[in-house]
């Protein structure tokens, strides 16, 4: 794997982690403005996911790694995206852009996390969709 370089988060937190991991998924934008874009077509996303905490759980992670890996690659790997509940032919702000893809791991890694006693936040997606091109999504101070 290539060694990223990411946004730095400016935070006060004791822990944080980070999970990279790579996705295989199709989509179009069902708009005629976006161009080939409005075709099916595929990419390998790279994303990684900045969270932080201040307590460890009962076995010392702050959040097993494999658990936040698997809330997203079940999901999104190998589909069409545009066929998830999350996304919508009809709604541009839930077309499967790289900007609302970000956001949804977001809140679907910010939901898990609710989950859990010790409070660890999600504080940054990287989403890659081509080696060109990314998007770095960040929640403002206190959504979810």
């Amino acid at each position: 794997m290539i060694q990223q370089i990411y946004p730095f988060i400016n935070h006060n937190y004791t822990y944080e982690i980070n999970k990279d991991f790579h996705f295989a998924a199709a989509h179009y934008i069902p708009h005629q403005d976006t161009g080939k874009c409005q075709s099916m077509h595929g990419h390998t996303y790279f994303t990684n996911i900045t969270i932080v905490g201040e307590e460890l759980n009962h076995t010392g992670f702050l959040v097993d790694f494999k658990q936040i890996k698997n809330l997203i690659h079940k999901r999104f790997d190998h589909v069409v995206m545009n066929q998830d509940v999350a996304f919508s032919d009809h709604n541009p702000n839930a077309f499967p852009t790289t900007e609302i893809v970000a956001r949804t791991i977001y809140e679907l890694v910010q939901e898990y996390l609710d989950t859990l006693s010790h409070s660890p936040r999600c504080m940054q997606v990287y989403l890659r969709e081509t080696p060109s091109s990314y998007c770095v999504y960040r929640p403002k101070k206190g959504d979810r």
